[in-house]
């Protein structure tokens, strides 16, 4: 396949580039610096020159407190500039997959959601996530849009480098314990995604790896992978009280996903401890 990449330099790119390109796919990635998807008429001419059979629209804006004081700036990248990418893709005769959020739930249900649940985002992230969701719906009929959550992997900022660096170093934590998902390691995701392209789905898929925890729970594994003996005191989300509200319970629901692929991706744990026992790699920021 020929595939388009926006979005190139953020974090989920990063594996999912070296994925599509192991695979043999031919990839063009294109960084912010090069495609602002804001533009529309830019993001016409570029994917109409590359000719691609599928766009992986990648560029987002992920700041989710940032998103609260800085909505205009949010729905231009996330919703807008989502429908400019469907656009584009559609008249070029190619294929979109957009990367949308278990943000775009409320998560006061406890129980996994499914893609056909109603949506009803609590923060400005997901509500211009949303509007991404629906301008791609709108734009080509030839979508799939992946909602996935708590990402983490190479490249970029993420919680699991945050609380191995501080865990190793002796600090004491302190972590929430109210908000329970899925963490989802960016290449099985990348694997996840490819594999839908390649099989020609179209639709609304989750993606997530498998099981749910807290965050508390979260960073507590990752300290006993890392070796790190420090207090990891439970914190509720109004002590932390950040700028954005989130879900309390986003679990995803991914059976679509295993019934499309034949198979689901692997537990968190099991992906945690194959990314704690690379080498770490100091980060290299990167503009999405």
């Amino acid at each position: 396949m020929r595939v388009a990449v926006t979005g190139a330099g953020g974090m989920l790119a990063q594996a999912v580039v070296p994925a599509l390109r192991g695979a043999g796919h031919a990839v063009t990635a294109l960084t912010r610096a090069e495609l602002d998807v804001t533009r529309e008429a830019d993001v016409r001419r570029v994917i109409a020159g590359e000719k691609p059979q599928w766009v992986v629209h990648l560029a987002a804006y992920t700041d989710v407190d940032g998103s609260e004081s800085h909505l205009e700036q949010a729905m231009r990248v996330n919703g807008e500039g989502a429908g400019h990418v469907a656009a584009a893709a559609r008249e070029a005769g190619a294929g979109v997959l957009a990367i949308s959020t278990d943000y775009v739930f409320a998560g006061d249900d406890p129980r996994p959601r499914r893609e056909t649940d109603p949506v009803g985002p609590v923060s400005a992230y997901g509500r211009s996530k949303l509007a991404g969701e629906e301008a791609v719906r709108a734009s080509n009929p030839r979508h799939l849009i992946v909602r996935t959550a708590w990402l983490y992997g190479r490249g970029g900022k993420n919680f699991v480098d945050t609380i191995r660096t501080r865990a190793l170093a002796g600090t004491p934590l302190a972590v929430v314990d109210d908000q329970r998902g899925s963490p989802t390691w960016t290449e099985d995701l990348a694997q996840a995604l490819m594999e839908l392209m390649e099989r020609g789905a179209a639709g609304t898929f989750h993606a997530t790896n498998g099981g749910e925890c807290t965050w508390h729970e979260f960073a507590r594994e990752i300290c006993a992978l890392v070796g790190a003996h420090v207090e990891v005191a439970r914190q509720s989300s109004a002590q932390l009280a950040r700028p954005a509200k989130r879900p309390a319970f986003s679990v995803l629901d991914t059976t679509k996903l295993e019934q499309a692929i034949g198979h689901g991706l692997p537990h968190w744990r099991d992906a945690l401890a194959r990314y704690v026992a690379r080498p770490v790699i100091a980060h290299q920021g990167g503009s999405a």
